[in-house]
């Protein structure tokens, strides 16, 4: 275990590569588009967001905190991955492996607080809409903004400095990036890690989601009990948050299980669903937010026309 202490140190070895090897190019082509649509997407939902007043509301604000989450987290794996693959050894050292795993789940991780401060929002705007004005200030928008970014960034912190000080018994990382594999590489989980973890777990994924389930519950009781336009209204708004919030939930749920669950997945199997939790989301978000938000899918039909897209595309949108 010395030796391969001193050797993790420095050096890292990403395992996926050889099951991939054959085919480096086909998948640096297929990733590298895939890359380029995430990109491109959540910019042109972020760009309409930027430029127009009428979407300068809280609703809109979180969206686009949730679309530049997954550009940002999408940039901290995909061009060392797209290197991976044409480069003939899958290395890393191990102080930017940390560095990989502090940022990807400080953003991922703030998405669940997005989610809960968006859930917050719309409960506010469709139960207290003559109150809404008053509590959804530009101040409290911005408290939630610093909150779900901050409070996700302590927490990782925690876990990156201590997986820092831990000893490492393996160079092997079982996966395509630094994500919870990181912890197959020590020598013995520290009590530290494990117990914060579950605070961890608390703060940042149970507590909010109880909260947006209570939320939204509360929320749709009410409407359900109001008039047509006001359960349109809920319909309309609600049901894209609750369908980013379910296929987030269900990958995040996985990604633990990968460092908690004891079982040895084919290598296959683990690289295909690890790049589902990062290709799904940030590919989801901008389509769903685009095409079922009215007011961003008007603007994005104006955009589209003025760029002279196909008539099918725009039908489609």
């Amino acid at each position: 275990c010395v030796w391969l202490m001193k050797l993790n140190v420095t050096h890292l070895t990403l395992d996926w590569y050889t099951e991939v090897n054959k085919y480096r190019y086909v998948f640096f082509f297929i990733m590298f588009i895939l890359y380029s649509l995430i990109i491109c997407t959540n910019s042109i939902i972020l760009y309409l967001i930027w430029i127009h007043k009428n979407l300068h509301e809280p609703m809109y604000i979180f969206i686009a905190a949730l679309l530049l989450n997954s550009v940002l987290y999408s940039t901290t794996v995909y061009p060392k991955l797209l290197i991976d693959f044409l480069s003939e050894k899958q290395v890393t050292t191990y102080s930017a492996c940390l560095f990989q795993f502090f940022m990807f789940y400080t953003l991922v991780c703030s998405e669940f607080l997005l989610l809960a401060a968006m859930a917050y929002d719309r409960y506010v705007a469709i139960c207290k809409p003559l109150e809404y004005q008053t509590i959804m200030t530009k101040t409290t928008v911005s408290i939630f903004l610093v909150v779900a970014w901050l409070v996700p960034a302590c927490h990782v912190a925690v876990f990156t400095i201590a997986s820092a000080e831990a000893k490492l018994c393996h160079s092997n990382i079982k996966g395509i990036f630094c994500n919870n594999a990181v912890y197959t590489l020590q020598c013995e989980i520290s009590r530290l890690i494990t117990i914060f973890g579950v605070v961890a777990l608390l703060d940042l994924s149970i507590l909010p989601m109880l909260f947006i389930v209570f939320t939204y519950t509360k929320l749709f009781i009410v409407s359900h009990r109001s008039c047509k336009e006001i359960r349109k209204k809920a319909a309309e708004t609600c049901l894209p948050h609750l369908l980013v919030l379910i296929s987030y939930s269900a990958f995040f749920v996985y990604d633990i299980s990968i460092a908690r669950v004891k079982s040895d997945f084919p290598k296959t199997t683990r690289i295909i669903m690890t790049l589902q939790i990062m290709l799904y989301q940030p590919l989801l978000n901008p389509f769903i937010y685009g095409l079922k938000m009215k007011e961003i899918s008007k603007h994005l039909n104006k955009l589209l026309s003025q760029a002279n897209i196909s008539p099918c595309i725009k039908t489609y949108c």
